[in-house]
């Protein structure tokens, strides 16, 4: 008898536990991606399950440290069995790099959602491959309506005419030099670098204009035409300086982040600013006295 009651006390006590559970409200929450990169969009799924007789709503999020909502959340609600179950969507992302929590959130009293972890990090650069800058979005030209058969005729007649009169001359191009520059270009670049240090401006500004310095010196130390390139062809005649794959590697990333601040609307640590202004720093001097070991004294 004394095991038979103990067998029926167990059954109860199981019983009323499964009850007690059936009462509560049960929330379940997901995300598609534990690891992104910055500015991509992950989902966040919050499922909240009300048993009849219990209270609570839709979860309200306003904000969440380190993400940024990239569209409004999506709510459905439905009841099945006397069961009232509510799922919402959310949209996210993040410009901010770094190991983050997504916090919980209170469903009703006593009950609340799980911790998530999320990694945003940078996609891995890789230098040997090829690299394109983001571009300015461009305005849209209307078409234009078709020319003439007769217009191309015209035209080709033109450019045969002004190749043979430019044959016919037979003289040879004289080659344009570009004037030597009065200022030594490493000297400039240290004065600029030091003001740029001293006027403590925002972050696209900052960048655009250490960039800037760098594009100006290699351009008058070296001729590479950076001017009016990109960053990846910049970084591929970059290639043939006398510098440490290391060296190399950080100043490439330094030259990507500042792409990302400019373009990206990317918001930057002061820790960032430093090590590309310092990177950028160090790439100068390292050309310039690779630059020393090969001109004359006095060469500017």
């Amino acid at each position: 008898m004394t095991f038979h009651r103990n067998i029926l006390f167990l059954a109860s006590l199981i019983v009323a536990t499964c009850l007690s559970a059936q009462d509560k409200p049960v929330a379940e929450v997901s995300i598609d991606k534990n690891k992104i990169l910055i500015g991509e969009i992950f989902q966040l799924r919050i499922q909240i399950h009300f048993p009849q007789g219990t209270t609570g709503g839709t979860v309200s999020i306003d904000s969440i440290p380190h993400f940024e909502f990239a569209e409004k959340p999506v709510i459905d609600s439905s009841t099945e069995k006397g069961v009232r179950n509510i799922k919402a969507i959310y949209k996210l992302t993040s410009f901010d790099s770094g190991h983050w929590v997504i916090p919980s959130f209170v469903v009703s009293p006593g009950v609340k959602t799980d911790t998530i972890p999320v990694d945003v990090i940078f996609s891995d650069f890789n230098p040997n491959q090829q690299y394109h800058d983001i571009k300015d979005i461009l305005d849209v030209k209307p078409s234009k309506k078709k020319m003439q058969w007769w217009w191309y005729a015209i035209g080709a007649a033109l450019l045969l005419a002004a190749l043979l009169y430019y044959l016919s001359r037979k003289k040879k191009l004289v080659p344009v030099l570009m004037p030597k520059s009065a200022v030594n270009p490493y000297d400039e670049a240290m004065k600029h670098l030091e003001q740029l240090q001293r006027e403590k401006l925002e972050a696209k500004q900052f960048h655009s204009k250490l960039t800037d310095i760098f594009r100006l010196y290699i351009f008058r130390r070296k001729g590479i035409l950076s001017l009016q390139k990109t960053t990846d062809d910049m970084v591929l005649q970059l290639r043939n300086l006398n510098m440490s794959k290391e060296q190399f590697d950080k100043l490439a990333q330094s030259l990507r982040l500042s792409d990302f601040v400019k373009f990206a609307k990317y918001i930057p640590s002061s820790e960032d600013d430093i090590s590309a202004f310092e990177e950028i720093k160090k790439a100068i001097i390292t050309i310039e006295e690779s630059e020393a070991e090969v001109l004359p004294s006095g060469r500017i």
